[in-house]
């Protein structure tokens, strides 16, 4: 749309010239690199950066800047660019090498009981179907500049129809998360390359005050632990399965229900704030 652009990832390291990350190599002729091997050892997939928008960029940054925040950035041990070959990187179409990497954003909603919202993208999506996810979307700006939480809100909105209220609730950077798709390199040469800023929101209202103004919820669970689904008009107990918790990305053949791994990595994030319980279970 007019008017519209999307909010790209630009890096600093050691004070060197801003770059924009490119999708698989950031100044020509170096090798394909990621995101996060830019700033961590070859052998490395975490590393702390300082990270916030800066005039409609989207930067990372090993040293903290005006407005950052100071977070864990990582990509999974499989990331397709960091096992990417530069032959293969050389074979991708001009289009796809210089799109540029894209910003996303995602809202861990927590309820006041402690429970977080995750929603189940739809199994006919050509990117990551059939996954569980908090909800989600592509940065994108206008004359306004881009804003994480207003797009993360936003899409909350329209995902579940939860509006949170001003005064309602309160937030904060969880992590960054390096999101390659196809998530394999087995799966096909990488198509798409975002980074995921996971925002905790932390609602005043519990879950089952959220679960009675929420649509769809036939696609939405509240992790952990068991939650009203709606079935046939009436409301049933339900499970997010184990298996679904532990399904990985198969190197071949269709996707399987799963929860993503960035999903899981923004959890583990998640449970490192949760106050150790001394209560016996």
């Amino acid at each position: 749309m007019e008017g519209i652009k999307r909010a790209l990832v630009h890096l600093s390291k050691e004070n060197s010239v801003l770059l924009k990350a490119h999708a698989w190599r950031f100044v020509s002729p170096d090798p394909p690199q990621s995101v996060t091997g830019h700033f961590s050892a070859s052998h490395e997939d975490t590393v702390l950066v300082s990270c916030g928008l800066d005039q409609n960029r989207f930067l990372i940054s090993d040293k903290e800047f005006a407005g950052s925040n100071r977070v864990i950035l990582k990509r999974p041990s499989f990331c397709p660019i960091k096992n990417l070959e530069e032959r293969q990187a050389a074979s991708l179409p001009a289009k796809i090498q210089g799109r540029g990497v894209d910003v996303g954003v995602a809202v861990l909603l927590q309820s006041a009981s402690r429970k977080v919202l995750l929603t189940r993208r739809a199994k006919n999506l050509r990117i990551f179907p059939h996954t569980w996810v908090p909800p989600g979307t592509l940065v994108t700006w206008t004359f306004s500049g881009p804003q994480l939480l207003e797009a993360g809100l936003r899409e909350l909105q329209e995902e579940t129809g939860l509006v949170l209220q001003d005064g309602g609730f309160s937030w904060r950077m969880l992590g960054l998360w390096e999101s390659v798709y196809p998530p394999l390199l087995s799966r096909g040469l990488p198509r798409r390359h975002h980074i995921v800023v996971y925002l905790l929101v932390l609602s005043d209202e519990t879950h089952q005050a959220l679960e009675l103004r929420k649509h769809c919820l036939s696609n939405l669970r509240c992790f952990p632990n068991r939650v009203m689904e709606v079935q046939g008009g009436s409301p049933q107990p339900s499970d997010l399965p184990t298996v679904t918790l532990l399904n990985t990305a198969p190197a071949e053949g269709e996707d399987v229900e799963r929860v993503s791994t960035g999903t899981k990595f923004a959890l583990r994030l998640w449970l490192d704030t949760r106050p150790v319980s001394t209560s016996p279970c």
